[in-house]
């Protein structure tokens, strides 16, 4: 048991003190204001550097992803109803089911599926 959490303590110092190192050997010690400013071919930026993008298409975008996952997650329920009795089965889908709406209901409420305001 000693030698077991002797692996683990040296498992988890090694790791941190070659990040530790790593982090302090990286560090640049000249910041020089030329280096650290954005470039445009040679000429300063007029405007500025980021491109700015509508919050509307990010959060569908977001919604999107949480819902089509569940929906992936979803898929192996028919296999699992070869496996399992139908009782516990129909009240496992039933209550994912559940929580996918209360997150739709959620999402709703809060005004996140309204495009313009």
């Amino acid at each position: 048991m000693l030698t077991l959490s002797m692996w683990f303590m040296v498992s988890f110092l090694v790791p941190m003190l070659v990040m530790m190192l790593a982090t302090i050997l990286s560090k640049k010690m000249i910041n020089d204001r030329e280096k650290s400013f954005p470039l445009e071919c040679g000429f300063d930026p007029k405007s500025s550097v980021g491109m700015p993008f509508s919050l509307g298409f990010f959060l569908i975008a977001v919604i999107f992803l949480i819902f089509d996952i569940e929906i992936a997650l979803i898929l192996p329920i028919v296999i699992i109803l070869k496996s399992s009795n139908l009782m516990i089965w129909t009240s496992a889908t039933l209550f994912f089911i559940m929580v996918l709406l209360g997150g739709l209901y959620h999402e709703w409420n809060q005004g996140a599926l309204q495009w313009a305001e």
